[in-house]
């Protein structure tokens, strides 16, 4: 579990939130062998209250894993924090999801890019379980973007960089890229940046928590880089499938948004969200339907999401 090889010093905290996770975790430990290959780590998983056997497996695969028992599902930003806490001393954390697996190689990779160059985050290129890649870079929201993204679809909208939230197009992912944001699934943060804008928030229980992070470590000089050396799978989640999870999306972008804007900034863009939830509602969508009414519902836009959020919205 603890290999060093690299002769840096390096110490990565390897941190993971799982809730009912079960299934994922034999295939989740075997990828750290591999790749965390050459680098010293440790593993640390703060799990929400699962009902399945999460902790009792990640303790089977893994002994020498610490694992934080949260007692309720206190949401992804909460776990994180709590891992890390708890997570033997180290000088980088990777976060991971319990569906990512680490290709040969990775961690050395992204601690690479994380020493050479200017940066508080990096993340790996993430392909599905096919090969093709997803687009993981993120340009900061913007009320054009929300509109492109509405009136063009998020891929098409994302080859313009002033319409489109998602960096989409090879070009950007063929060399060490910045961005304003990525993808939260599997990212690695330099102790510095940790130190200095954490914890995640968590208010926001899951979804724009990442975003959240990234952008204040970007506002902090400690942007967010992509190493396209570094491979990872993802075998992605359900939330674009389930309607109470793409509701708690789009209700904490809203979210999100407003606390870095003034009013009518925050209108508009609250409005672009409601035109591309409606325009998809109308051709038969269920999640957006549940978007829909919970972005235009005062009393779900004000509190802070939970559980039970999730649970309201199917």
């Amino acid at each position: 579990m603890a290999l060093s090889s690299s002769g840096q010093g390096e110490t990565v905290a390897v941190v993971s939130v799982t809730f009912n996770s079960e299934r994922l975790l034999a295939d989740l430990v075997a990828s750290l062998e591999t790749g965390m290959q050459g680098v010293s780590w440790h593993l640390t998983v703060a799990d929400n209250a699962s009902t399945d056997a999460s902790t009792s497996e990640i303790r089977r695969l893994l002994p020498e894993a610490t694992v934080v028992e949260m007692g309720r599902n206190a949401g992804y930003a909460a776990g994180i924090n709590a891992a890390v806490a708890a997570a033997p001393p180290h000088t980088a954390i990777l976060v991971l999801n319990p569906d990512i697996r680490l290709t040969a190689g990775c961690a050395k990779e992204l601690l690479s890019v994380l020493g050479r160059e200017t940066s508080g985050i990096v993340v790996p290129q993430l392909e599905r379980g096919d090969g093709s890649y997803i687009p993981v870079l993120r340009r900061e929201p913007t009320v054009l973007r929300a509109l492109g993204d509405a009136m063009l679809g998020a891929r098409r909208a994302g080859k313009y960089p002033m319409f489109g939230e998602i960096v989409t197009g090879d070009r950007y992912y063929q060399s060490e890229t910045m961005a304003d944001w990525a993808a939260g699934s599997a990212m690695l943060i330099s102790a510095e940046c940790w130190q200095r804008c954490a914890p995640w928030d968590e208010s926001f229980f899951l979804y724009s928590e990442e975003t959240d992070f990234a952008l204040r470590a970007r506002d902090a000089g400690l942007p967010t880089r992509l190493a396209p050396a570094a491979r990872a799978v993802h075998l992605e989640g359900d939330s674009k499938q389930s309607p109470g999870l793409w509701a708690l999306l789009m209700v904490n972008r809203a979210r999100l948004y407003r606390r870095r804007h003034g009013f009518a900034s925050s209108a508009a863009y609250w409005a672009a969200l409601v035109l591309r939830e409606a325009s998809r509602a109308l051709l038969g969508s269920k999640p957006s339907r549940a978007a829909v009414r919970s972005l235009t519902s005062p009393a779900r836009l004000r509190q802070a999401p939970s559980a039970q959020t999730v649970r309201a919205n199917g």
